[in-house]
């Protein structure tokens, strides 16, 4: 049975006549990695929102159809309950900051405090989510004084700890280096091998190529694309409506129309495959002089 499973899921938020999302059936299965693309407005958030159930419980609106997980039902859920089920990372780390608490380490340990977890155990499960996400040496910061990189890493850092059976990310490397979002990618992929669900709503193209297990497209609220990340980022169709299309994969569609990239190769979306595919290219122009 899927961990997550939505139903013909419509929502519409308050005072709107137009659905933010429409008709969306989908399933994921424990342990998948999930990521989300489209243009903005495309109903990335709102999907995220919905997952963490602050649809319908904090933004209120119509929600029409079944969104559940591990077999409940938000909708007979309060949202107290159901966010130690879901752990939901912001876009912008500084709305999910609790402004409780002076250090890192403080502010990662505060759901588990309100939980009541022992303090022993707490402590431990802080250090080590602290190491695992390449804050350990913030820890007596203060969470204000950090940059906005450093903020997002705090804010997965403190959904983490919490050990939720999902995890949904609304756009979590939007403030990092190329450095740090693959520190933060590695990270959400070794959770989804451990078990657990994740859920992420991005933007970066190659990272999502390199770590996601399946890739859903959005367009207008409603899933346009669907399937493993290499046919759906590199469809053809992503370009025409407006979805960021990585620039390798424009590079080669180019090259290809100029019969320049082997059409029976698959078009390429990181780096190393565009290296690879002109790297053959060119071993075999080389090889057929005379």
């Amino acid at each position: 049975m899927p961990v997550v499973r939505l139903q013909q899921v419509t929502y519409y938020y308050p005072l709107t006549e137009t659905p933010a999302l429409q008709d969306i059936n989908l399933e994921i299965e424990e342990g998948e990695f999930i990521a989300v693309i489209g243009p903005n407005g495309a109903g990335k958030s709102t999907l995220c929102y919905t997952l963490a159930g602050f649809i319908p419980h904090f933004y209120k609106g119509e929600l029409q159809g079944t969104v559940e997980v591990d077999g409940r039902s938000t909708q007979d859920s309060n949202l107290s309950d159901w966010v130690l089920r879901v752990g939901l990372v912001f876009q912008n780390p500084f709305n999910q900051i609790s402004g409780a608490k002076y250090t890192v380490f403080e502010e990662v340990a505060f759901g588990l405090e309100n939980r009541g977890v022992p303090r022993n155990e707490m402590i431990q499960r802080v250090e080590e989510v602290l190491e695992m996400t390449g804050i350990a040496d913030l820890a007596a910061r203060s969470p204000y004084s950090l940059s906005g990189g450093q903020q997002q890493r705090v804010a997965l850092a403190s959904i983490l700890v919490m050990q939720p059976k999902v995890l949904v990310l609304d756009e979590p490397t939007s403030q990092m280096d190329p450095i740090g979002t693959r520190e933060v990618f590695g990270v959400i992929r070794k959770m989804a091998q451990k078990g657990m669900t994740v859920v992420m709503a991005e933007h970066k193209m190659e990272w999502i190529a390199q770590f996601a297990d399946r890739v859903i497209a959005l367009w207008e609220g409603k899933i346009f694309l669907e399937g493993k990340p290499q046919q759906v980022l590199t469809d053809e169709r992503l370009a025409e409506k407006g979805f960021g299309v990585s620039r390798y994969t424009t590079t080669a569609r180019l090259a290809l129309s100029r019969g320049l990239w082997q059409a029976e190769r698959p078009l390429p979306v990181t780096l190393e495959e565009a290296v690879s595919g002109f790297a053959a290219i060119r071993n075999g122009q080389s090889k057929g002089k005379p």
